[in-house]
């Protein structure tokens, strides 16, 4: 302190002279602190101010992690009564007092005796004290300062939330917000860049980026298909000290899959199919299936099946399975091989849940033709009449023919008809009939009185 005119130094005071680190650079100073000093000058009636007391700097630094062989100087405690006769006494206590931290206390040098770890620990309240060593008395009220530990890149950034699995709808724009990953880095945030974070990609390029200061994931190219790809693991590193060479470094993984739109049309694999269905096929059965094939996933690949036109709208209907996607062809009327060999069917196919923003993809609708082939089926011969009624007299000779039944075959090859009684009852060995022709004759004499009436069952078959 430079001082004019006369001047007088006031009792002790204790000062704290303080040393600061920066990865191995270290600055010392000597500074003392003295009460108000009463200033003469020529002319001017002196003037009393009052004593004011002050710290210069309440703070020593003490780099972390320190591994040198010899313990780490961290700062000096002086009084401006200290003459360097020995006389003054420098006593420290507070945290780590003794154990972390040991001061010299003739020349009230401290030092730090261990490796510290900021983020353990960031700071140490001590109290510092400047006692006459030939009395033990206070030269000064006990004074409480703070080391702090200063912090050098020892931690690496660190995902503690990865690894990630998110989703992106396919076709999305370029630039897409995907997902923000965020690393930590326990260095000081408020010194240097050793918690400075720096994102970058290490794979997933050139699909996806990521904003290094930010860490937000997005999408990097137009039209991602989902059809084409669906699935990216995308590695992600964050380096501290702003990215800058010999900073430390973590990595997270995140797992991408996109998501379906309704962005593919549903599309036969062929123009035209051909159904074989027997004329023997019972109204209201399925006689056949059919199906698009839709390149999306769930609701962007339901669909349904119209019949749009041909003859045979009127014979079949089709339905739409929704598990299977599959059109089901069902018959509404009976089938005819005699009278018509075959049906065509135009059906389409046609998504029922649209996305306007890809409407120019499509029509999202297709058709293909179906042809139906009747089958002829080996079908009995059918009697020209559901029943015959026909009389005898009684007493009729046997042999006496009462009557003729017709059957024909149906098929197209109208096959001779075989003609046989079933003798199923008693009754029924009553009669006879002409295998051939059909007529039916007496085998008994019969008697009115006794039985009035008879029935019995004809069937015929194809020879």
């Amino acid at each position: 302190m430079r001082i004019t005119s006369t001047s007088c130094i006031c009792p002790v005071l204790v000062c704290l002279c303080f040393v600061q680190r920066c990865y191995g650079a270290a600055h010392h100073g000597s500074i003392k602190v003295t009460r108000n000093q009463t200033k003469h000058i020529e002319g001017e009636t002196e003037v009393h101010h009052r004593p004011k007391r002050g710290w210069v700097w309440n703070q020593f630094f003490v780099l972390e992690e320190h591994m040198g062989p010899d313990p780490q100087y961290v700062g000096k405690l002086h009084s401006n009564s200290d003459k360097g006769d020995g006389s003054v006494k420098y006593i420290l206590t507070g945290e780590g007092a003794g154990t972390i931290f040991i001061i010299d206390d003739t020349t009230g040098d401290i030092h730090s005796t261990k490796s510290l770890d900021r983020e353990q620990k960031t700071h140490y309240v001590l109290h510092a004290q400047a006692i006459d060593r030939r009395t033990n008395k206070p030269l000064e009220p006990e004074s409480e300062f703070i080391i702090k530990v200063q912090d050098i890149n020892d931690n690496a950034p660190k995902f503690t939330d990865g690894p990630y699995i998110v989703t992106v709808p396919e076709m999305s724009e370029m630039g897409t917000s995907v997902i923000q990953v965020t690393a930590t880095d326990a260095d000081d945030p408020t010194y240097g860049n050793s918690a400075r974070v720096v994102y970058s990609i290490l794979q997933g390029q050139p699909y996806f980026s990521v904003d290094p200061k930010t860490g937000v994931i997005r999408t990097a190219l137009h039209n991602m298909d989902r059809e084409a790809r669906e699935h990216y693991s995308v590695v992600i590193q964050a380096k501290d000290m702003a990215g800058q060479v010999g900073g430390l470094s973590g990595s997270t993984t995140v797992n991408i899959t996109l998501t379906d739109v309704n962005d593919n049309p549903p599309r036969f694999p062929q123009k035209h199919y051909q159904l074989y269905v027997p004329e023997s096929a019972q109204v209201g059965s399925a006689v056949g299936k059919i199906k698009a094939n839709d390149a999306d996933t769930g609701s962007n690949a339901d669909m349904k099946y119209t019949i749009i036109n041909g003859d045979g709208s009127g014979v079949f209907s089709i339905s739409t399975d929704k598990e299977t996607r599959e059109g089901i062809l069902s018959l509404k009327k009976p089938l005819n091989y005699e009278k018509k060999k075959s049906y065509t069917l135009n059906i389409e196919g046609a998504n029922t849940h649209l996305d306007f923003r890809f409407s120019h993809l499509g029509p999202f609708k297709d058709a293909t033709m179906l042809k139906i082939i009747v089958g002829d089926v080996d079908e009995p011969p059918l009697f020209t009449m559901p029943s015959y009624v026909m009389e005898v007299y009684e007493n009729a000779k046997i042999g006496t023919p009462i009557g003729t039944v017709t059957a024909q075959d149906p098929d197209a090859a109208n096959s001779l008809v075989r003609y046989f009684i079933d003798h199923n009852t008693e009754e029924d060995r009553y009669f006879t009939i002409d295998a051939s022709t059909g007529t039916i004759k007496t085998a008994k004499i019969f008697d009115r009185e006794e039985t009035p009436w008879y029935n019995i069952t004809v069937a015929a078959s194809e020879i």
